[in-house]
């Protein structure tokens, strides 16, 4: 009876706090948005100029190509490389192609060299670029180059894609930004709301009633972890507004994303046990969640890391819940293929909940 009339206390208390509903409201959805657009690593439109000092039908045919593909846009048709030089320096291009002087002709009697001028100021950009000028190239070298039929036929290479066929980056962006997001409210939810009963004092007149230290550790636990799985059903119709898959169990999803939000849980109490202000609070829940976040692999690849932080990114929660999720969602992986990232899951996040509540129940 106690622990109902607390839960149903701190389920009222989140529900009249406009804020706290707004803040979870936008991480699950127009966040999720926000950066599932921005971010995403493919490029489209890449502003590109054109010397074309050999104006054959050879050369507009690559010229086409590069336009076609939707990678690059086309901003000036030149005929000389000294033309191109102050749209690179303005930023009006981000690259200029270049095609030499019987371009055409040579192409036939054994292949001619094209000059790709990329602006490196901004090195991903430039990276990407590249890798879409070489990728075009390659392609217009098959359909056009130097080797006969015969030849080309001796090798026949048959490229798959599995699970992301279309090589686009929004789903691994949106499932990213939701899994970042139950990070997020499981340490924050529960930090800031003990320490707000903290500074108003309400906390002390909690002790003096009949409640138990483990009903109050549950009441302050407990709401934020089925906040978590709520706000979950929103962030899926986004995943099926983006067009992301669902090709594995979804109740599996929900489970494993219940022990995910544990470790974070365990932290936001960590986090509260530890602050006498909301402030504090706030500044050490973002001392904590940005490491988490660099060493789980959603902003950069675990495998470019130095072995030193890949073997600490195994520590990070959010590491495993990233491969959870996409391993349900784009993989349509059982427990069978994610039983060791659920096991890791179990192995951080236990002890860091029994922690929070030995240091709460200590703290009381």
């Amino acid at each position: 009876m106690r622990l109902s009339s607390l839960l149903h206390k701190e389920l009222i208390q989140f529900f009249r706090d406009p804020v706290v509903l707004f803040l979870i409201f936008w991480l699950y959805t127009i966040e999720v948005v926000i950066c599932s657009y921005a971010l995403g690593m493919e490029m489209r439109d890449l502003p590109l100029a054109v010397v074309d000092t050999d104006e054959s039908p050879a050369s507009r045919r690559l010229i086409d190509d590069f336009i076609a593909g939707g990678n690059f846009r086309l901003v000036a048709h030149l005929h000389d490389v000294a033309a191109a030089e102050p749209y690179l320096e303005r930023g009006e291009a981000q690259a200029v192609l270049v095609i030499p002087v019987d371009f055409e002709r040579e192409l036939y009697r054994g292949g001619q060299a094209l000059q790709f001028l990329v602006d490196g100021s901004n090195a991903n950009t430039a990276a990407v670029a590249r890798g879409y000028a070489l990728q075009t190239v390659e392609a217009f070298r098959m359909h056009r180059g130097t080797l006969d039929e015969r030849q080309l036929a001796t090798v026949a290479a048959q490229l798959r894609t599995w699970y992301n066929p279309d090589q686009t980056n929004v789903g691994f962006t949106v499932l990213a930004m939701i899994a970042l997001a139950g990070l997020m409210i499981g340490v924050v939810h529960p930090a800031a709301s003990i320490v707000r009963e903290k500074e108003v004092g309400t906390i002390e007149q909690l002790m003096v009633t009949p409640i138990r230290r483990g009903e109050l550790f549950i009441a302050k636990t407990v709401p934020t972890l089925l906040i978590g799985l709520l706000a979950l059903f929103p962030s899926l119709a986004l995943v099926g507004w983006f067009g992301v898959p669902v090709r594995g169990s979804l109740p599996l999803f929900f489970a494993l994303t219940a022990l995910f939000l544990l470790s974070a849980i365990g932290l936001g109490v960590l986090v509260a046990a530890v602050s006498r202000t909301l402030q504090q609070a706030l500044l050490l829940a973002f001392f904590g969640l940005f490491p988490l976040m660099f060493l789980s692999g959603t902003m950069v690849p675990v495998d470019s890391m130095p072995n030193l932080l890949q073997k600490l990114s195994l520590a990070s929660p959010l590491r495993h819940y990233l491969d959870i999720t996409l391993g349900i969602f784009l993989k349509g992986a059982g427990m069978e293929i994610l039983w060791p990232h659920a096991l890791a899951l179990v192995a951080i996040g236990m002890p860091l909940y029994l922690a929070a509540w030995l240091i709460f129940r200590r703290w009381l």
